[in-house]
């Protein structure tokens, strides 16, 4: 029998490897920015063609490479910060042209120039799908320059399952927007199909953060600075008012690298508990500084998710962190913040001797001793209740002659109201709504109590209506009196543009007014009296975090968000009769039991659970 096992070419190894760690477009940007960083620019510029599908080409002013060192960056596994395995466990940066590189070029059209300071020509290299096609001197510019172009054009299976060009670019965006916070020391621009998008100087790290989320975010950071012997926090975190229902500006960076980590999330969020209404979230940009020896990032391949040694206390300073910065800006009450030095944070040191936990019991207690059973009565009666307890037989006195005289009342004597059946009685109670908390509406149905969420109700409603209204080409748009002007932020205006053609069929009339700006000309009628402003950031904020990848899907969320803008909100008062056409209207509808988010909207409490609480 013939040898079954094979060891693979290079070029399939690098394929695969491709599969990890060059996902989409995102990935290309992300690895090129970071090794541009790395070679010790201070100028990179980012040239994006089709959401990065046809071209994604990064220019820096670094300290370039040699002949050699350009042929051996595209080599597996070549890399000039790792000498041993013990390099691994102390990385401080990110990488150097060849960790990525071999991926990158087994799946796209790699053009690569590349000049160090001082040497009158550089040298240029071009490889397709892993095979050197040319290498020769050119002159070029100090410094590298890298064309990433028709990414994934020979694995067809890959390329076809890459997202619309709206998704791709969204995610080029948040990549973009990682390095570019990590590093305000460094000069960046971005260009998408000719149009500049990003434009950012050197600056600090608030001036920085404002520059790419828009001034608004000048008024709304919190200092955070904290310096204790596990670990040193500095950077911002987001007032109160500023919260918002998106994910969009939560970033924690270790040692310059953005990371991510749900437990120190929720540290950020417990501190925020019961400040901001549920499901809004604050921003906030936290570097960490620790002991290259303590984290390890080499967990994941894209180094994203990284593993702390002592979590859990770095947990309780960032909670007890976020906490003092909002109390010394008069959000919490505060107690006294002028502590002077370090924080000294207890842990656990693995070196000390571990004590056996000392217990303190009573040797002479006796369980079964009887005289202290008799002391003991974790109920004690009063003499009232003793009362009762021996006289209950007088609770029934005198019922059935009661009963007779009812039962004579009712053959005829009083006019009694008649005694209704089970189905009639629910048809009676059901035409009778009540609200609870003015968040649920109640009613009786034959199986039990119904509970709907008002406002989950209300979004189902409108959210069909705006679906309806849009396919039979009904949407009414209102026009506005006075046009409001709206500025966003780079990235949240080129996403609008992206997709401002399918929000102006849903009744909008938006107009692009240049410089990261838009008029609102008209919205929908149905909309009512809801700020124009605060649907367009509700739409946004729904399609960054959702995937939306068909037209069907954009105008699907489109309705979505301006239902769940529309619709009535909890703590509104309504009336029998206003309950009663949400009923009708939500029982109308082709899916009533969800909201457009896949929410429940009616619960139902059955009548035997209720009859178990009695």
């Amino acid at each position: 029998m013939s040898d079954i096992i094979r060891l693979l070419p290079d070029s399939v190894a690098n394929q695969i490897a491709a599969g990890e760690v060059i996902q989409r477009p995102a990935s290309v940007v992300k690895e090129l920015m970071e090794n541009s960083v790395d070679s010790g620019a201070d100028k990179i510029s980012v040239i994006i063609k089709d959401s990065g599908k046809t071209l994604v080409q990064v220019m820096d002013n670094g300290c370039g490479m040699t002949e050699t060192d350009a042929r051996l960056a595209f080599e597996r596994h070549a890399t000039s910060k790792i000498r041993d395995a013990n390099d691994l466990f102390s990385i401080r940066t990110f990488g150097f042209r060849g960790e990525a590189l071999p991926s990158i070029a087994s799946v796209a059209e790699v053009d690569l120039k590349s000049r160090q300071k001082g040497n009158e020509l550089g040298t240029e290299l071009v490889i397709s799908a892993s095979k050197v096609s040319s290498q020769e001197a050119v002159s070029c510019p100090d410094g590298t320059n890298i064309a990433v172009k028709n990414l994934f054009f020979n694995i067809p299976a890959r390329r076809k399952f890459l997202k619309s060009d709206s998704v791709e670019l969204r995610n080029i965006l948040n990549e973009f927007q990682r390095v570019v916070l990590a590093h305000p020391d460094v000069e960046f621009s971005l260009f998408h199909n000719n149009t500049e998008i990003y434009n950012l100087p050197k600056a600090n790290l608030r001036q920085r953060i404002i520059r790419v989320f828009g001034k608004n975010m000048n008024q709304a950071l919190v200092d955070l600075n904290t310096d204790t012997s596990i670990i040193k926090l500095k950077g911002y975190i987001g007032k109160l008012e500023s919260a918002k229902k998106t994910t969009q500006m939560q970033f924690f960076f270790v040692n310059g690298r953005f990371m991510k980590h749900p437990a120190f999330h929720s540290a950020v969020m417990k501190a925020y508990e019961q400040l901001i209404p549920s499901g809004m979230m604050p921003a906030y940009f936290i570097f960490f500084e620790v002991n290259p020896d303590t984290i390890d990032v080499n967990i994941h391949p894209a180094k994203t998710e990284i593993k702390f040694e002592e979590e859990k206390a770095i947990w309780q300073i960032i909670h007890s962190s976020v906490r003092e910065s909002l109390g010394k800006n008069d959000v919490v009450p505060a107690i006294d913040f002028n502590t002077q030095g370090l924080i000294d944070i207890p842990f656990f040191n693995k070196e000390a001797e571990v004590k056996t936990p000392e217990i303190n019991y009573n040797p002479f207690y006796n369980p079964f001793e009887e005289e202290k059973k008799k002391t003991y009565n974790p109920n004690p009666a009063s003499p009232k209740e003793k009362e009762n307890l021996s006289n209950w037989q007088k609770l029934y006195a005198g019922l059935e002659t009661r009963e007779s005289h009812d039962s004579f009342e009712q053959g005829g004597g009083r006019q009694q109201e008649p005694v209704l059946s089970t189905a009639d009685e629910d048809c009676k109670v059901a035409s009778v709504f009540f609200q609870f908390k003015n968040k649920y509406i109640l009613l009786s149905v034959k199986s039990g109590l119904m509970v709907i969420d008002q406002k989950r109700a209300h979004e189902r409603i409108l959210y069909e209506k705006y679906l309806k209204a849009f396919e039979n080409h009904q949407v009414v748009e209102q026009k506005s009196l006075f046009p409001q002007t709206v500025e966003l932020n780079a990235a949240d205006y080129t996403l609008l543009l992206q997709i401002l053609e399918d929000v102006n069929k849903m009744g909008f009339d938006i107009r692009d007014f240049g410089n990261n700006t838009v008029v609102i000309n008209g919205y929908p009628a149905e909309a009512g009296n809801i700020n124009p402003h605060e649907i367009i950031e509700t739409i946004l904020n729904e399609y960054k975090n959702q995937v939306i990848d068909s037209k069907k899907n954009m105008i699907e969320k489109i309705a979505s968000s301006l239902a769940k803008a529309s619709a009535i909100d909890y703590g509104k008062s309504l009336k029998p009769e206003e309950m009663r056409e949400i009923f009708d209207h939500l029982f109308a509808c082709a899916l009533p039991n969800f909201s457009p988010s896949g929410k429940n909207v009616i619960s139902i409490i059955q009548t035997e659970e209720l009859e178990k609480r009695f």
